[in-house]
């Protein structure tokens, strides 16, 4: 039997006329759709050494180093032309600071990551603030805005959902690119950018098919970040296959380039395990040496490519399963992949369907000890998620107004292709709707949130 492509679910990638009723259920079955470098801040400590008279001591570049007493004229001057050019000298990147900004919108008061790199620090992980943590809670509790980011239609384009959205910090602003859908079920990408989250939801939006570079074709699922050895803006997306374009200035949304592709065709792993899937939800990370593509099929599977940095955007090869589920629910689509700090560790997150309750979308997590390595269970279960409608608060005077946690991006210490964010601070913009809402899936209203962790392990 089968019933009008009207689910809560529906297809994003290409027009799936009908959906299989599941017996055991009484709504219809998902289907997969295929569908600053931040502002210079503060002359940080290392670059300013500090003189103690009594010892005749300097500390500086985290050693100290003891210097003569000098009670002539001569001495008195090369210690003041040393103090000049230790003050002179360009700053390191400064910490990502968490600044407490009030949401006016959703009347929470959140945490949020200001980050203060330069792109030559981009370039340079190693001149990056360490974090104090390297491990995670083994449970996650959160505590959630309101809507900050909803549609905001014009004549041309009326749209009826902003979702899967990508964040960075750039220049003392919050910077979002996410998919917008409209009437008529057409996917596309749009911009606003705001200095303070209580600005969201007044912030203008740009539609990026008015980029004759990209124009009216099918786009979704972006995902933005500096790759620094190319000093060139990345935006990895879905047109199909996996594509990108790149520019010079992401807060420019008419600058991106055509789209290119990473993958001409698709691997044959995945042709052969997708089965009414399609791959879908790409996303770039890269350690010293290596760039990873890792992506989902709405059947179970996660799957991981590679290339090197010095050949990237080509070269994506060694494609691999890295996860699977027998429940293709439980491994469907969204996935994100962080570095932990600079602990060694990263965490990957992946979109499942609580199919033993609800059916409401929720995160898994996991962690390994490289980009190329095993993945472990961390918060993986319905009963122990990553980020659930369970473990979830809605500020004070905020009504909970969805019980969908999706597709979205943790907010970053940096914007660089290391994708770093502070395990202390976790904040994670998520895409959320109405919990009466149903109907096709491209006209599903999504609004944008953000999740911010009450239980940090630090």
């Amino acid at each position: 039997m089968t019933v009008a492509c009207s689910s809560r679910y529906g297809n994003e990638a290409i027009c799936i006329s009908s959906l299989p009723v599941r017996p055991d259920r009484r709504r219809p079955s998902p289907v997969a759709h295929t569908f600053q470098p931040p502002r210079v801040g503060a002359l940080p400590w290392r670059s300013c050494p500090c003189h103690d008279a009594r010892r005749g001591l300097r500390s500086g570049e985290g050693h100290i180093v003891r210097i003569p007493r000098t009670r002539t004229l001569v001495g008195g001057m090369i210690l003041g032309l040393m103090a000049v050019g230790a003050v002179a000298a360009p700053p390191a990147p400064a910490p990502a600071r968490a600044t407490a900004d009030s949401i006016q919108a959703s009347r929470l008061t959140s945490t949020q990551t200001s980050t203060q790199a330069t792109e030559q620090a981009a370039q340079n992980p190693a001149n990056a603030p360490k974090n104090t943590a390297s491990s995670l809670p083994s449970s996650f509790t959160w505590s959630s805005s309101g809507p900050l980011i909803s549609p905001k239609p014009d004549a041309t384009h009326p749209i009826v959902s902003v979702k899967d959205p990508t964040v960075f910090r750039y220049k003392d602003k919050w910077h979002v690119y996410a998919t917008t859908a409209n009437t008529s079920g057409a996917w596309s990408l749009a911009y606003t950018s705001f200095a303070d989250w209580s600005q969201a939801a007044s912030a203008p939006q740009t539609f990026l098919d008015t980029n004759p570079n990209i124009g009216n074709r099918y786009a979704a699922a972006p995902q933005v970040f500096y790759f620094a050895p190319q000093k060139l803006w990345y935006m990895v997306y879905q047109t199909g296959p996996p594509s990108f374009s790149t520019t010079t200035d992401p807060m420019r949304p008419e600058s991106w380039s055509a789209p290119r592709t990473f993958m001409e065709t698709e691997p044959p792993v995945v042709t052969q395990n997708k089965g009414n899937g399609a791959w879908l939800d790409f996303w770039v990370i890269c350690d010293k040496t290596d760039c990873y593509l890792f992506f989902s099929d709405g059947n179970g599977h996660q799957y991981r490519s590679r290339t090197t940095v010095a050949e990237f955007p080509n070269g994506f090869r060694d494609t691999t399963i890295v996860l699977s589920e027998p429940n293709r629910f439980d491994l469907f689509e969204a996935g994100n992949v962080y570095r932990l700090g600079h602990s060694g560790r990263y965490l990957m997150l992946v979109e499942a369907l609580a199919t033993q309750s609800d059916w409401r979308r929720y995160f898994r997590a996991w962690t390994a000890d490289s980009l190329g390595g095993a993945w472990k269970p961390l918060a993986d279960t319905e009963a122990n998620a990553f980020a659930r409608s369970s473990n979830v608060t809605f500020a004070p005077g905020v009504p909970a107004w969805t019980k969908d946690f999706s597709h979205g991006e943790m907010i970053r210490d940096g914007v660089d292709q290391t994708l770093t964010i502070d395990p202390c601070r976790l904040q994670y913009l998520y895409q959320g709707m109405d919990p009466g809402a149903s109907g096709d899936y491209s006209q599903l209203p999504w609004r944008l949130g953000l999740l911010t962790q009450t239980n940090s392990a630090c």
